[in-house]
């Protein structure tokens, strides 16, 4: 048997007190690469994600996903016994995620000078809607408005009509990811440099905004505010949505080389060797005719066939995946992204794998998403908590 791959973060202690997305979308990335993440959760209910969106045996599906790696500490944070049990558990910890509004670790004693008073090393990711400072710190801030604040709800519809959600949390996931990112170079930064803590403001829109690509550029060198296009990418051609007779196929064929390829493909040579068409800005200049060909080469073809003939051709094209078709793809699961994962209500589902893939550390699913406070008795023994002790804070209804 081949010895278990070593962790990329294995040692490294996570207490996660955010909820819902963005907070614990960072722990779930550590937990992957082998941070020991535990969970402060309020006691009955736990994170309200337990409960969103599509239910099976009593607890979301989506709550198998983003909680996985974890360990469920049930703490009444409202309580100071309470509050004082995260900070001891703080006190040992090398990482703390919080998603809470701006000044509520403050109110329970928890700001991050007290915290590192307790524990000079500890890297704090503070993720917020508008950050921990400036005016609308302490406005109520969730991932769509910060998708709005960015810049990006304006750009998702079609010219001219409503702005539309792009259809996940993508806000919160940006603002996790660049929290990760965060913790990764303060961690690094702490190994290298004296074993100082810091601090990570992570705002949503910020995030978004950071992924904006030449949107302020433009309007501070030309004045131009970037209007929504719909599946259009503006001012590169042609790259657009084009329909089939049973569905959808994008085409990005914006290359000089690819674009006569594509245009060879479709039967449209005079297009593909007109001169004012051999680079971009030439075919900027006429996308709308050059759109209207490809739509009418893919309308009477199905995705397939309109697939196979570019694949030929090596224009880069792609289905419009749903669900379904996701988890039917050979390529999915020949790259690990379908995870069989058995979980404690007694059923196995499919999950998403794991992302990025190290070659040395992979990332992997150790343990599945625990029930409220499954090791909530594990872990304050862990703290040197007696049992006596423990169930005190059980009658007390400070812990669960």
């Amino acid at each position: 048997m081949n010895a278990p791959a070593p962790m990329a973060l294995a040692g490294v202690r996570v207490v996660e007190m955010g909820q819902l997305i963005a907070g614990p979308f960072a722990g779930k990335t550590l937990g992957e690469f082998g941070a020991d993440v535990v969970k402060i959760e309020p006691p009955g209910a736990g994170d309200p994600l337990r409960n969103w969106r599509l239910i099976k045996n009593g607890t979301s599906v989506w709550w198998q996903v983003q909680s996985r790696n974890k360990r469920s500490v049930a703490i009444d944070l409202r309580q100071p016994e309470g509050q004082q049990l995260a900070r001891q558990l703080i006190a040992e910890a090398d990482v703390l995620v919080e998603n809470f509004r701006p000044g509520t670790l403050e109110g329970w004693g928890m700001s991050p000078d007290e915290l590192h008073a307790l524990n000079p090393g500890l890297v704090i990711l503070r993720i917020s809607g508008y950050g921990q400072t400036g005016p609308y710190r302490d406005l109520p801030g969730f991932g769509v408005i910060g998708e709005a604040m960015g810049g990006l709800r304006a750009l998702t519809a079609e010219p001219g009509r409503v702005p539309v959600r792009v259809g996940v949390s993508i806000g919160d996931t940006l603002a996790a990811l660049h929290g990760v990112i965060g913790v990764m170079m303060a961690l690094y930064h702490r190994k290298v440099n004296g074993g100082a803590g810091q601090v990570i403001d992570v705002a949503l829109h910020e995030a978004v905004f950071n992924v904006m690509e030449s949107l302020i550029p433009e309007y501070s060198a030309f004045g131009a505010v970037r209007e929504a296009a719909g599946s259009a990418l503006p001012g590169i051609a042609p790259s657009n949505a084009y329909a089939c007779t049973d569905g959808w196929v994008l085409v990005a064929g914006n290359g000089d080389s690819i674009f006569k390829r594509l245009m060879a493909t479709i039967g449209r040579d005079d297009l593909g060797a007109a001169p004012d068409l051999a680079d971009n800005a030439g075919r900027v200049a006429r996308v709308a005719e050059i759109d209207a060909a490809i739509g009418d080469w893919t309308k009477p073809r199905t995705v397939q066939q309109v697939l196979d003939a570019l694949a030929t051709a090596r224009v880069p094209a792609g289905k419009v995946y749903t669900a379904k078709d996701i988890a039917e793809d050979p390529h999915y699961r020949a790259r690990d992204m379908i995870l069989q994962q058995p979980t404690r209500d007694g059923y196995t589902v499919e999950v998403p794998g794991i992302v990025p893939k190290l070659s040395a550390t992979p990332g992997t699913v150790r343990s599945n998403a625990p029930h409220v406070g499954d090791d909530t008795d594990a872990v304050l023994r862990e703290m040197g908590l007696s049992a006596e002790q423990i169930a005190t804070l059980r009658d007390k209804a400070i812990i669960q």
